[in-house]
């Protein structure tokens, strides 16, 4: 997927960090096996390669598909599982990067990315566990299947009975039960390289949190910075100023999600709609008098509980 993993464990009596890394190491697998769009085989690479018509889905693809769709609807296309035309178009795909002195995609070019692209075009049936090809369309479920990965392996390892453990995927973080001294998993919230803000910390205690940042997977070009984040409403990388959002969630996958979307719709709308469904979450964007922060009301109280304190 592009990315590392690591995982920090309380070992079971009678496990072997050889059986314990195998079972990460196939779950990991299995994640790419669905949504890798590096992988021609995979779940998500034959989709996109399928002519117009219905393609059978596994049924464990479903679960990040309609969560994906279903944030989609919430925050109106901010998260879209269908840009993958258009993360190919600005060179953050499978393709590969634009080479350096190349000019940016044309008008026509994001035109035609958008008209294959949006997710209101994509019809599910789910009876047959079919998604209908429209034609072009490609799927990009960057934004969340990190997350999803890092739940699976929490479940797994949860399920072998490391029960306290820290699973980081780029970025995406997990932590389960304490550590043998007593301590929970402490870790420290990445700040865009450069921002003078308080390096924060916050005690993973049966939560995840995501951080989407704009210099992860990112271009300059003629002294502009492009992020990888693209906005499905105008087919460009965003420029609403937004550095970098941390959320909080029970669920890595709609942290990983949400901290996506929160991206897209910027510091104001992000910030109200983060509110309205009681996300613990904070966007710091680039201003010319520097870095401000915004937080929600629920990740102050995080912040007052001692859980995520600065």
């Amino acid at each position: 997927m592009g990315t590392v993993w690591s995982v920090r464990l309380v070992a079971p009596p009678g496990a072997t960090e050889a059986g314990l890394t195998a079972a990460i190491q196939s779950e990991l697998d299995a994640v790419i096996a669905l949504f890798s769009p590096w992988e021609p085989t995979s779940a998500i690479g034959r989709f996109n390669a399928a002519p117009a018509g219905p393609v059978v889905l596994p049924a464990a693809f479903w679960t990040v598909l309609e969560a994906a769709l279903d944030l989609a609807d919430d925050t109106d296309g901010a998260v879209d599982p269908t840009l993958g035309a258009l993360v190919d178009l600005w060179g953050f795909g499978p393709p590969g990067l634009r080479p350096e002195h190349a000019a940016l995609p044309s008008a026509a070019e994001i035109t035609a990315a958008l008209a294959v692209s949006g997710w209101r075009r994509l019809r599910l049936d789910v009876t047959a566990g079919a998604a209908l090809q429209p034609g072009g369309l490609k799927l990009d479920l960057s934004g969340i299947a990190k997350g999803h990965a890092v739940d699976r392996l929490s479940e797994t390892l949860t399920r072998l009975g490391a029960t306290s453990h820290l699973i980081e995927i780029g970025g995406e973080l997990r932590g389960a039960g304490v550590k043998p001294d007593g301590q929970p998993w402490w870790v420290g919230l990445e700040p865009p390289p450069g921002a003078p803000v308080p390096r924060t910390v916050a005690a993973l205690a049966d939560i995840a949190v995501a951080t989407s940042g704009d210099w992860r997977r990112a271009f300059a070009h003629d002294g502009y910075l492009y992020p990888h984040t693209i906005d499905g409403r105008t087919g460009h990388p965003i420029t609403n100023g937004v550095a970098s959002v941390t959320v909080f969630h029970a669920s890595a996958m709609l942290a990983d999600a949400w901290a996506t979307a929160l991206t897209v719709l910027g510091p104001e709308e992000g910030t109200h709609l983060a509110t309205a469904h009681n996300l613990a979450a904070q966007i710091l964007t680039r201003t010319p008098s520097g870095v401000t922060e915004h937080l929600t009301p629920a990740f102050r109280a995080l912040m007052d509980d001692g859980d995520a304190p600065a």
